[in-house]
């Protein structure tokens, strides 16, 4: 009974909803209205109801560094509860093609760069989202172990940093390119002369659009795989200091940028090898200036004025 999309209220969940229904797939949105995915006796009975072909598991608590690092116990128990019950329903009612969605964060910190598939389990994880990337780490390798022993056509992808419509845009929870944007733009809005930043603005990240990771899911379901991770990312890295001098340009801020030092920076660098699903056809097809500013204006469309801060 068609394809179950987990998690399809978020950012990565509701691209693939708008992609899958574009092409005229049949799709079942899981989110917390649905059905909690901490509870494993109501995903149990929801499976069994439904009795879905294809698994895509988009849900996860997920946030940005200052989240991680705070919750480091909510990131990792919530994470595998989720994982766990939906792959234990899954196996319940026989689903043909599992795909789990992992983090380019669970790659060792300081891997040779570009992070290819192999370089998995091969180095210590960045401390500030370990329990996040433990999580992950798990869901992969619970992947794994279903498909030895049971032999299902299940696997995971490795996304870069994803961010597009439907993003988290609380400052306390929100990654890099939400936050820069609420921040840009409520600064330009008040006429605020400067605004603080996290970090050094030295990292170098790999951004990827929403709507590009729904389309490489999408050929990642039409693939037969002979091997357990594939990488999705944009094949670009940026430095987070030019990220940031983008967004604020799209949202108009003119004022003085000054980084925090004392914040964490995250991972040095971080960028996705994809030359696997780049060889079966995908390539993305959303540039990062047009993708920020379909963001800005899907968060200016869709923001609550009384959630606004100064």
């Amino acid at each position: 009974m068609g394809i179950v999309v987990a998690g399809s209220t978020g950012l990565v969940g509701s691209a693939l909803v708008r992609a899958f229904e574009k092409a005229g797939k049949t799709v079942i949105g899981i989110n917390r209205q649905v059905v909690d995915l901490q509870d494993r006796n109501a995903t149990i009975d929801f499976f069994r109801e439904i009795k879905p072909n294809f698994v895509i598991d988009a849900a996860a608590k997920v946030g940005g560094i200052g989240a991680s690092n705070s919750n480091p116990v909510e990131f990792l128990v919530q994470n595998v509860q989720i994982q766990n019950n939906l792959m234990e329903a899954a196996h319940l009612t026989q689903v043909k093609k599992f795909v789990f969605l992992g983090s380019g964060c669970a790659y060792p910190r300081d891997g040779a760069q570009p992070l290819k598939e192999e370089y998995f389990m091969t180095g210590p994880l960045e401390k500030s989202n370990s329990a996040f990337a433990v999580a992950k780490i798990a869901g992969i390798e619970l992947i794994n172990s279903y498909k030895k022993e049971y032999g299902y056509d299940w696997f995971s992808l490795m996304p870069t940093n994803i961010y597009g419509p439907a993003d988290n845009f609380d400052l306390e929870t929100s990654h890099l390119i939400p936050a820069l944007i609420r921040r840009f733009l409520e600064a330009s809005e008040l006429g605020l002369p400067s605004v603080t930043l996290w970090g050094t603005g030295s990292p170098l990240r790999d951004f990827l659009h929403a709507d590009d990771l729904a389309s490489a899911i999408m050929v990642s379901l039409d693939e037969a795989w002979d091997f357990e991770l594939l990488n999705i990312g944009s094949g670009t890295e940026i430095k987070v200091l030019d990220i940031a001098r983008v967004v604020a340009e799209a949202v108009g801020f003119h004022g003085e940028v000054f980084w925090d030092s004392s914040r964490p920076n995250g991972t040095p660098r971080k960028i996705l090898d994809s030359s696997r699903i780049n060889a079966l056809g995908w390539s993305p097809q959303i540039s990062l200036e047009d993708g920020i500013r379909n963001t800005i204006d899907w968060y200016r469309e869709h923001r609550s004025l009384d959630a606004r801060t100064t």
